[in-house]
């Protein structure tokens, strides 16, 4: 899984994936681990739906609880409002734009 996410955050590519029962469709900005000590990806959440969200808006999704993860054909160009390289909620980062 790690794999996907490191190549779609490197050729911006979309992903999408359900967590907690919900549809998303992500881009991907920084994936790495958190204080907790998990790994997880933040990502702009352009569809699906989300129970803590309002889509589309930023998102923080733990790796372990992503199912059916895949890259889709659709890649995004920039960066959304409010990217901050080098997220400060991360203790490491594996891969950010």
């Amino acid at each position: 899984m790690n794999d996907i996410i490191i190549e779609a955050i490197e050729n911006r590519k979309i992903l999408s994936f359900f967590y907690k029962e919900h549809y998303r469709v992500v881009e991907p900005h920084t994936f790495g681990i958190v204080s907790k000590g998990n790994e997880n990806l933040s990502g702009f959440q352009i569809d699906g739906t989300s129970e803590s969200i309002v889509v589309p808006d930023w998102g923080l999704f733990t790796i372990d609880k992503m199912v059916g993860l895949k890259i889709l054909n659709e890649s995004f160009v920039e960066t959304r409002p409010n990217y901050t390289k080098g997220d400060s909620r991360m203790v490491e980062i594996y891969k950010e734009l």
